[in-house]
């Protein structure tokens, strides 16, 4: 299977690698002319391309075939407060775009430990699970948002909440499929505080449940993103 690169600015018919990409396809991958790649822009651009000059510091590539992917017909957008640990947000961030995520919003809430995030890496670790994966659209990562601040951007009939407060909550595999997509909100290890529910809740955004375990931040967004995916498709 031909290996995959990244195209962010792919813009006509041949692309040069960045010299660290080149160096891996020819040093590393042994690539040399004639050999067949694939491009991906991260917005739904698949692009057939051969090796036309295997120079280790650029590497040009000619593209022979252009295909452009549609979006899915539904909208996946998590929002999660990071956990203190970032290699779980890492590990979060592969997996969701593995699955297929179109947005993860991080949330900072009155419980979060982890009050800064730099998204450079997070970045880097989604391009690589895209191009891993096959996917063709990169998700959008959003910079750490306070709580209170990013609720009022959000619509209300198709964003969620899941919470271990007490009261009626409604399994999210009920309410996944209502609408274009959903967003679904995941607090910090402590949970969203009494009143961050009661904000949300204010405004219009229902109550879920993702099942009868209690999982750490990182499974339970992922679990959300999953599920939204099995409800859709059945």
């Amino acid at each position: 299977m031909p290996h995959t690169f990244y195209a962010p600015d792919l813009n006509g018919p041949t692309y040069t690698l960045p010299e660290d990409e080149s160096k891996h396809a020819v040093r590393v991958l042994r690539l040399g002319p004639g050999d067949a790649v694939v491009l991906v822009d991260g917005r739904g651009g698949v692009y057939q391309a051969e090796v036309a000059d295997a120079n280790p510091k650029r590497c040009q590539l000619r593209v022979t075939q252009t295909e452009q992917m549609e979006r899915r017909a539904y909208f996946v957008h998590v929002a999660v407060a990071p956990t203190k640990n970032l290699d779980r947000m890492e590990w979060l961030v592969e997996k969701a775009v593995e699955i297929g995520v179109d947005r993860i919003t991080f949330l900072r809430g009155s419980r979060s430990e982890r009050r800064e995030l730099k998204l450079e890496r997070l970045e880097k670790i989604a391009v690589s699970a895209l191009k891993q994966s096959g996917q063709a659209w990169l998700p959008q990562l959003d910079e750490l948002t306070d709580f209170a601040a990013f609720i009022p951007t959000v619509e209300p009939t198709t964003t969620f909440i899941a919470h271990l407060e007490e009261g009626e909550r409604t399994a999210l595999s009920h309410v996944a499929a209502q609408g274009p997509g959903c967003c679904v909100l995941i607090g910090p290890e402590g949970d969203f505080t009494p009143q961050e529910i009661e904000l949300a809740l204010g405004r219009g955004i229902r109550p879920v449940t993702l099942g009868a375990s209690r999982l750490r931040t990182e499974t339970a967004a992922l679990a959300a993103v999953h599920t939204v995916h099995v409800v859709r498709e059945l």
